[in-house]
């Protein structure tokens, strides 16, 4: 709500349902007339940073979210509270004990009530990245690959599905995709997720497994020397790399580069070093 108290910085932060009004001219001539279109917003303040989010037709905030200044803020927008008490927060809060339900229903293996509880979370926000992700991991758990292409292709246009905050929930549906077989579909994942987090160690070493099965070596270990070299401790990017040269799956022309790294990275990482990427 506005004015919602932070105890922690002892600041007034907004957060609540504001409008903006955008005057607008429809049609020619001398039927040209002035309309007034009203727009919803979700406004949270964070810190120093305000972010306004627009609502959908379900009264919850959906979709791209942009930052505004407080200045802005003050001389565009208007307050809805009532709005935002009676409509929008109990709507809110009906999507998240959803999605919530889902998540519990999922982490016990009842897959087919978390995807009713997901099912009724996308009623209500199609967008929902949390809903999305969960029914998604549903029907890969069944191996419902149809779905679950469906969902993927969905999830690789949502920004907020690569949000710092999801970084468990996106590594989870991208190693489905592989155990799963859909290697194509892991692959343009990970892309997508490393074009919006591009130093993620993780993210990387999970292209190295999907592009491996894909028997695409080089790929494979370009993206392991990418993570290695953002995280030199990377134990699980150190192990995959020294499983591929014992194997002999490194390429002739790449083995003296793979072994030079490999034994860089030992001298660096010597006993004695803190471990741990």
């Amino acid at each position: 709500m506005p004015g919602e108290q932070n105890p922690s910085s002892k600041k007034t932060e907004v957060r609540g349902v504001f409008s903006s009004q955008e005057v607008r001219k429809v049609g020619t001539g001398t039927t040209t007339r002035k309309t007034v279109q009203k727009t919803f917003w979700f406004v949270e303040q964070r810190g120093d940073s305000i972010e306004c989010q627009p609502l959908n037709a379900n009264y919850v905030p959906t979709g791209a979210k942009r930052k505004i200044s407080m200045e802005e803020l003050i001389t565009k927008f208007s307050p809805e509270p009532e709005f935002y008490l009676s409509a929008v927060y109990p709507k809110m809060q009906e999507l998240q004990q959803s999605v919530d339900n889902g998540d519990s229903h999922r982490e016990k293996g009842e897959n087919f009530a978390a995807e009713y509880e997901y099912s009724r979370a996308l009623k209500v926000d199609e967008e929902n990245v949390r809903a999305n992700f969960g029914i998604g991991l549903t029907y890969l758990e069944r191996g419902d690959v149809g779905k679950a292409q469906n969902i993927f292709e969905r999830l690789v246009k949502l920004e907020g599905a690569f949000e710092p905050e999801q970084k468990h929930l996106f590594n989870e549906f991208g190693i489905s995709l592989r155990k799963n077989k859909m290697l194509g579909q892991a692959v343009e994942y990970y892309q997508r997720a490393l074009e919006l987090s591009p130093n993620d160690e993780n993210l990387y070493m999970n292209m190295a497994r999907a592009l491996l099965e894909t028997h695409d070596m080089d790929g494979c270990i370009d993206n392991l020397l990418k993570a290695l070299s953002i995280a030199p401790r990377h134990e699980a990017s150190l192990k995959f790399i020294a499983w591929l040269v014992q194997k002999n799956l490194v390429p002739e022309a790449r083995l003296s580069e793979v072994q030079g790294v490999l034994r860089d990275l030992t001298q660096a990482n010597r006993p004695g070093e803190q471990a741990g990427a």
